[in-house]
């Protein structure tokens, strides 16, 4: 298919991760994401095995792991001892001179996916929103914020799971729920004796991922009302609260160190999954706008740039959009709805709401199943 403009709603990591893609095919990028600013999160994020050979398939892997600290251990602790009940590594899909899993800061990701971007083409507008969508059917008309107009072959909707072309293209699909739960995070020094990530369960969910340069970052889940908010002032010590005094002692040890309010990042579990249609006439979603996920299997990142790359595959295989995100979306819908479905299920479980599951084994088949081939 020849496409001579595609535009890419959002600039976070499935939308560039998408125009990378597409622009390794040859086609013309642009993106236009709605915060003047670009900011990201300044606590980091887990990228496991799968996304790992993603990452080398677009020939981003060294740029990548420069920023990032690789690692293949997992080490599984339960109940309010601390006790470990697991301890194993995950295959390394990018090959034996890689390692399976990265913990990289978000910042840092965002670098390295936009400067690539860039260098390959890529047009990025910031503070720029969509407006109005107009698709004829030879092509998609859009109104942008900034008064001016474009012509596109077709729209991708990378803005995340409160999506705004979500709703114009698909209006009878389900809105973003609340699951219940909050997932908080702080960067924290990282111990010399840590080689992988290490993750707590029982009456306090919580984590610890190797970042490198002396510096990891703690995951901790809490269970909150709906409608919940965090002041900036007595955020470090409503995270020291959530910690409380069930939790194993290699979590408590770390919670004198949680000080500084602004480090705090803190966000309600907000989920949807859409189980019709991905996309309208020239313009199709990916990422969290059609499948956002809890991070209990840390997976929803991965989702969204192997979203991206499929789409950029499928598009080089059809002569129409039609078939092209048809085909897109017949790829991606149950290794998607898996991760969405079994997130939810964990979180669930913790919360009481469902009984207990037994996470180990879920996280056993969900590395089988991210390990085939996307």
């Amino acid at each position: 298919m020849e496409l001579d403009s595609v535009l890419v709603i959002g600039g976070g990591i499935g939308g560039l991760t998408a125009a990378i893609a597409l622009r390794r095919k040859g086609f013309a990028v642009e993106i236009v994401e709605k915060d003047p600013e670009w900011s990201v999160y300044g606590v980091g994020i887990i990228q496991q095995f799968n996304v790992i050979r993603a990452m080398a398939s677009l020939d981003l892997l060294d740029a990548y792991m420069e920023k990032a600290y690789g690692f293949d251990r997992t080490v599984l602790f339960a109940g309010p001892a601390g006790q470990q009940v697991a301890d194993f590594n995950t295959p390394r899909l990018a090959g034996e001179d890689h390692p399976s899993n990265a913990g990289i800061r978000r910042r840092d990701l965002q670098k390295v996916l936009a400067d690539r971007a860039q260098a390959l083409g890529v047009t990025i507008r910031l503070g720029t929103t969509v407006e109005t969508i107009t698709d004829d059917g030879a092509g998609v008309t859009v109104a942008l914020s900034d008064g001016t107009t474009g012509r596109h072959d077709i729209v991708i909707g990378a803005d995340g799971v409160f999506s705004r072309t979500r709703g114009m293209i698909l209006p009878d699909a389900p809105n973003a729920r609340y699951t219940g739960q909050w997932v908080w995070r702080y960067n924290l020094p990282q111990p010399p004796e840590m080689e992988g990530i290490q993750i707590f369960s029982g009456p306090v969910n919580a984590g610890f991922v190797p970042l490198g340069a002396g510096q990891m970052y703690m995951f901790l889940l809490s269970e909150e009302p709906d409608g919940m908010t965090l002041p900036l002032e007595g955020s470090a010590e409503a995270m020291r609260d959530r910690i409380g005094p069930l939790a194993p002692p290699q979590v408590k040890a770390v919670a004198d160190q949680i000080t500084q309010n602004a480090d705090v990042v803190a966000r309600p579990l907000e989920v949807v999954f859409v189980d019709s249609d991905w996309h309208k006439g020239r313009v199709v979603l990916l990422g969290d706008a059609i499948h956002a996920s809890t991070p209990h299997l840390a997976q929803g990142a991965g989702m969204a740039i192997e979203d991206g790359i499929v789409l950029a595959e499928e598009l080089t295989r059809h002569d129409t959009p039609e078939a092209a995100f048809t085909a897109y979306r017949n790829r991606r819908f149950e290794r998607a709805k898996f991760i969405a479905d079994n997130s939810v299920l964990i979180g669930d479980s913790q919360m009481g709401k469902v009984p207990p599951v037994d996470v180990g084994a879920l996280n056993g088949r969900t590395i089988g199943l991210m390990a085939e081939p996307i």
